[in-house]
């Protein structure tokens, strides 16, 4: 549904998106996550034809955005941080107002309408002005005028910023709600944002992409393998030595747990290593009490944090 291979900009002295390359599969939401200034929003104007790319390339629907930059655009709701509400005008009005400048048929205008309205649940809200409405309502308002044209793709720039958990809750239903029937790409420096709305996430930082996965799969990712977690009634020394001879195990490392004779160690796996089996064998093979042996994930904040670190000490 949409393919950027790439894709660069560059002003002046500053590169704000270096060779950024990405999918998105139609019915995807996918999450465009990064600091602040990391070329999220950049990447979101190119796309939806506000921007020029230096190099690169660019598609969506099957039209390249430079070349058919009307075609793509007939295709794209946009969301920008800022929502382009007419604050005097009731929704109903405006939302009449956006559907006629976007060419929507007058014969179908009232129907799509009513229809956007109906995905953003704001039809009790439709004969107030705008100005009058609360910031989570006025979110809703900005969400359903890049639905009112029926598009495929949906790109929503930090959807949920300055609004409170209540409202946030509210927004993120509403995105979830709309896939499957549209894509969406939706750009965002929270994290609860991607991990609870997304099915792909692109971490972005310095203009360049740290990492492309699922949520779940980043870990291994990061980190290459799994990490296991154990609790044993023994010497340190003796437990982090006997783990490091078995093959797979990559990292070792421990600390006492709470001066009762026990310690606790943490083993980073090598890539497509599952090494749990082999931990407990040797331990209990050695006669050591084992009292906690699992699998440690990391958070996607954690994640984020060190991708993003890691990055920014690379050179350019």
């Amino acid at each position: 549904m949409i393919e950027v291979k790439d894709l660069t900009k560059r002003f002046a002295e500053q590169t704000a998106v270096d060779h950024v390359s990405f999918v998105v599969n139609k019915g995807e939401i996918l999450g465009f996550l990064g600091p602040n200034g990391a070329g999220k929003t950049t990447t979101m104007r190119i796309l939806t034809g506000f921007l020029p790319a230096t190099s690169g390339s660019a598609q969506v629907a099957g039209f390249d955005v430079f070349n058919d930059s009307l075609e793509v655009r007939k295709r794209i709701g946009y969301l920008p941080e800022n929502p382009p509400l007419y604050l005097d005008m009731t929704v109903t009005a405006y939302l009449e107002f956006v559907a006629r400048i976007k060419n929507v048929p007058a014969e179908k205008r009232a129907a799509l309408v009513e229809d956007a309205l109906a995905k953003t649940n704001i039809v009790d809200k439709r004969h107030e002005l705008i100005k009058r409405l609360s910031r989570g309502y006025k979110q809703r308002v900005g969400l359903a005028q890049a639905l009112v044209h029926d598009p495929e793709i949906i790109i929503l720039d930090e959807p949920t910023a300055g609004l409170d958990p209540k409202q946030i809750i509210e927004v993120r239903h509403l995105i979830k709600g709309l896939a499957g029937s549209h894509t969406i790409i939706l750009s965002t420096h929270i994290l609860p944002e991607v991990s609870m709305t997304c099915d792909r996430v692109v971490i972005i930082n310095r203009g360049r992409i740290a990492a492309i996965d699922t949520p779940a799969n980043l870990t291994t990712q990061l980190k290459g393998g799994q990490n296991v977690r154990l609790e044993v009634g023994a010497d340190q020394n003796a437990v982090c030595a006997a783990i490091r001879e078995l093959p797979g195990v990559r990292k070792v490392s421990g600390e006492p747990a709470g001066g009762n004779g026990r310690v606790v160690v943490t083993v980073e796996a090598s890539p497509g290593q599952d090494v749990r089996s082999q931990i407990a064998s040797k331990v209990v093979g050695k006669g050591w009490p084992l009292y906690e042996l699992r699998g440690v994930s990391l958070s996607l904040e954690e994640i984020f944090l060190e991708l993003t670190t890691e990055d920014s000490a690379s050179p350019n």
